[in-house]
């Protein structure tokens, strides 16, 4: 059963591309027709694609990886939050700052900032500061946790990303391919989808249509990790089965020598 089906995605209005004039000719195997100037998405190859995406990244969960999220357009940032911070996935939806990918032992080093203010406040070491200096704190603090705090948690390099709109987050497209890391994206007909590993045709200007796919790749992100838990738990159970199993045949066995010991004596 597909994740969603075509008429989710022609309730929320994904097949809605760009004016004929603005789009990209390598988004061509993509288009179903033209309607009034604007390209009409194929919304069954749209259902195809967000499946494969789904499968791909519910594994890359499963393998206990990171996925990180982007989309700082204001029409998807609210409900990608949302919806990512949910599972556990980090995201970017403020500003994606340059080398966030290629120079991330930096961006770390700002992430570990973050944490040494916290630890100064909570030891009263910011007490002890004039107020100038603790208001200059007090606000390098809340640019970082602005800009940085989504992404506290990840600690290496994303195992793949997820854009919202390439044309936009083109400098999070150019360090991910850079780096190799794999590329899933809703792309729109004005974009070009050459160095996206699992294009996902669709309207990434409306809110609807940003919803619709982002829950289904969520929602199978969220499988990954239940399995994951699932196969921790059966396999820490079989564990602790043949460890009994082991003990009992120790005891078994010692019960045996003792037996032999005593008919030995008598």
């Amino acid at each position: 059963m597909s994740r969603v089906n075509f008429d989710q995605l022609l309730e929320a209005g994904s097949q809605y591309g760009h004016l004929k004039r603005k789009w990209n000719p390598h988004m061509a195997p993509y288009i179903f027709t033209e309607k009034k100037g604007i390209h009409i998405i194929d919304l069954h190859k749209t259902v195809v694609k967000v499946d494969e995406a789904a499968s791909a990244m519910k594994q890359i969960a499963k393998s206990g990886k990171k996925i990180l999220f982007v989309a700082t357009k204001k029409q998807a940032k609210e409900a990608v939050a949302e919806r990512v911070k949910a599972v556990g996935m980090p995201y970017v939806t403020e500003r994606w700052s340059g080398g966030m990918l290629t120079n991330f032992a930096t961006i770390r080093k700002a992430v570990r900032k973050m944490s040494t203010i916290d630890k100064m406040e909570k030891d009263g070491t910011l007490a002890t500061m004039s107020k100038r200096e603790r208001l200059q704190v007090s606000r390098q603090r809340a640019k970082l946790e602005k800009n940085l705090g989504s992404i506290s948690d990840l600690t290496r390099i994303p195992a793949a990303i997820f854009i919202v709109d390439v044309l936009k987050e083109h400098i999070a497209l150019a360090e991910a391919k850079k780096l190799g890391i794999p590329v899933f994206a809703i792309v729109d007909t004005n974009s070009d989808p050459r160095d996206v590993d699992f294009v996902i045709p669709a309207n990434d200007d409306a809110t609807k249509s940003i919803v619709a796919i982002v829950d289904a790749v969520v929602g199978a992100v969220a499988e990954g990790l239940n399995e994951r838990k699932s196969d921790k738990t059966t396999s820490a159970a079989e564990s602790a089965a043949t460890d009994d199993a082991s003990d009992d045949a120790a005891a078994e066995e010692g019960a045996t020598d003792d037996a032999d010991d005593n008919a030995a004596e008598a």
